[in-house]
């Protein structure tokens, strides 16, 4: 891939504000084309196979234009991490978002907690907001439909759960049990083939990310071939590869809820200038024509100061573009 800068690939690491998905410090890497900025950020536990679409979804996004949008600005939920209560109702709060995505099922017997996080995320918001959980796949269907009947009381009515099961068959025994419509998101994307997934019969809606799916392009595929309505979710990237997942919801033909898009918030910082950072205003985010380049000064703050870490991540891109072809 002659046109993608590789070699001057940037190693950046930034603090989280919580601890997200079990981890206290976002790390990945970005790299110039020809039609902007890329940004690889696979999490440290996929192995090289599975970063394979992340690195395609970067490579498209440098050197391909977005697809044209059909709207816009996207309307946006404020993601919650497995925090106390107060602190739920404070990101709530000044998120500007009507819109609420809880994690809960951190730890097991959690559901005290996530309980009393969800009651306060529905006092933040009011009773006309939206609360949804994500419980990324830890419960048995016994314990989610526990779980969801709880959580759905302590919300006055949940707008979904996603993902509270792993597989597609206990997603679809869960959807019997409970009235709360159930998304699939990693049933979709970490599928050996997410176009020919049958989620249908599982779920209600389907989350889709098109940074692991390896592309805008390839997630409005998955997005048709699921043939339910969706949510564009981000994988915690910073705003070079955020303006992707925007390029991907503003692409979709139809797009009925809120989108899991405002994550810089669970950053510290971000790699571009605040003038461009894609930080929602009131709820929404704008479908910008291009991803935002870095600012020098930003990715000198955030580089990777570990000598031996930095090997890792060129190492690692090095695996996984000869698997990929790239």
């Amino acid at each position: 891939m002659a046109d993608v800068d590789f070699a001057g690939a940037v190693v950046y690491a930034i603090p989280m504000r919580t601890r997200f998905r079990g981890i206290t410090v976002r790390e990945g890497l970005v790299f110039s084309g020809p039609a902007g900025w890329g940004e690889f950020c696979a999490f440290a536990d996929y192995d090289d196979a599975e970063c394979v679409p992340w690195l395609r979804a970067a490579v498209e996004q440098a050197t391909v234009p977005p697809p044209a949008p059909v709207r816009d600005r996207v309307p946006v939920n404020c993601t919650v991490p497995a925090v106390g209560p107060e602190r739920a109702h404070e990101i709530v709060a000044a998120s500007g978002c009507t819109t609420a995505k809880v994690k809960v099922a951190d730890h097991p017997g959690s559901l005290a907690e996530d309980a009393a996080r969800v009651e306060a995320v529905r006092a933040a918001l009011g009773r006309n907001g939206r609360v949804r959980v994500d419980a990324n796949g830890a419960w048995d269907v016994d314990t989610a439909i526990t779980s969801l009947r709880a959580l759905d009381r302590a919300a006055g009515g949940l707008e979904y759960a996603e993902q509270p099961c792993r597989t597609l068959d206990e997603l679809a025994a869960v959807r019997r049990a409970v009235d709360v419509p159930i998304a699939a998101d990693e049933s979709i994307r970490r599928a050996d083939d997410p176009l020919k997934v049958a989620v249908a019969g599982a779920a209600d809606i389907a989350v889709i990310k098109g940074t692991p799916l390896g592309g805008v392009r390839r997630a409005l595929r998955v997005a048709e071939a699921a043939g339910l309505p969706c949510v564009v979710s981000s994988a915690l990237e910073t705003s070079v590869g955020l303006a992707g997942q925007l390029a991907l919801a503003g692409a979709l033909p139809e797009l009925p809820y809120a989108c899991g898009l405002g994550t810089l918030s669970l950053l510290t910082g971000d790699l571009v200038d605040d003038g461009v950072s894609l930080r929602p205003v009131s709820g929404s985010l704008p479908v910008p024509p291009a991803p935002p380049s870095p600012d020098p000064a930003r990715l000198a703050e955030y580089r990777l100061a570990d000598p031996a870490r930095e090997r890792w991540w060129r190492d690692r891109l090095s695996r996984v573009r000869a698997l990929a072809s790239l």
